[in-house]
């Protein structure tokens, strides 16, 4: 399972207990991110998605489920497409084939002008952005508290990659089964790129979450874990 930009494994704690005990499930802090270590540079996604496949070969993880919410959505495209024969199946949780919208360029702008420490009301309306739908307080306390363990430099240097990448052009060369999970008031990621993502790819099933914003494994954490175990034991082989 893979976060989203500022986020980290506490991103997936509202799904993680209701998971079946017949997974084996890793929630990973990317590199900048929570706990791990922050360089001075690699924050592009390709740097991303090789940490990813670096994990797997130290874990010695043959082949996966891909999970990736929207940062980590464009990391899982990124390994599907370098390393297409360690994804089983791939689950894109408010995703898209860029980030390439007007807000996120708004987004940049602030967070180009960030400096360290970086201001926990800038860290809260950011989460605060992201959700449609409700989550307790706590949760989103200990949330903002992950996204302010970022330095200013992480924030751009994240964002930046982000927006570098645009798969539009080569989603359709992505052929395990894929789970497409978006609520229908995400205003991450542009309602063109959001299409692009289920028209391009070759074998994908797409959800939407009534009411419900980008982060919907927050707002929606048992109906989350229910669709994406149906959607594993679907795909599996015979």
């Amino acid at each position: 399972m893979l976060h989203g930009y500022t986020d980290s494994w506490f991103s997936y704690s509202r799904v993680l207990p209701s998971l079946s005990s017949v997974y084996h499930t890793y929630a990973l802090d990317q590199r900048g991110h929570g706990d791990s270590e922050r360089p001075s540079s690699g924050y592009d996604i390709p740097d991303f998605a090789a940490d990813m496949v670096a994990f797997m070969d130290v874990m010695r993880l043959t082949q996966t489920t891909l999970v990736g919410h929207s940062m980590g959505s464009l990391v899982a495209q990124q390994v599907a497409l370098s390393a297409p024969e360690r994804v089983a199946r791939l689950i894109l949780v408010g995703s898209a084939t860029n980030m390439r919208s007007k807000d996120v360029f708004q987004l940049q702008q602030a967070v180009n002008a960030l400096d360290d420490p970086v201001p926990p009301e800038f860290a809260r309306e950011f989460q605060l952005s992201t959700i449609y739908h409700s989550v307790p307080d706590n949760f989103l306390d200990r949330a903002v508290a992950q996204t302010l363990k970022l330095p200013a430099r992480v924030w751009r240097a994240a964002l930046a990659g982000q927006l570098a990448v645009d798969y539009t052009a080569q989603i359709n060369c992505i052929q395990m089964p894929t789970l497409v999970l978006r609520g229908d008031h995400d205003t991450i990621f542009s309602q063109s790129a959001q299409d692009a993502l289920v028209v391009g790819l070759a074998n994908a099933v797409l959800k939407v979450y009534p009411e419900t914003g980008h982060a919907l494994h927050w707002e929606r954490p048992d109906e989350f874990v229910h669709d994406i175990e149906a959607f594993i034991i679907r795909t599996k082989s015979p």
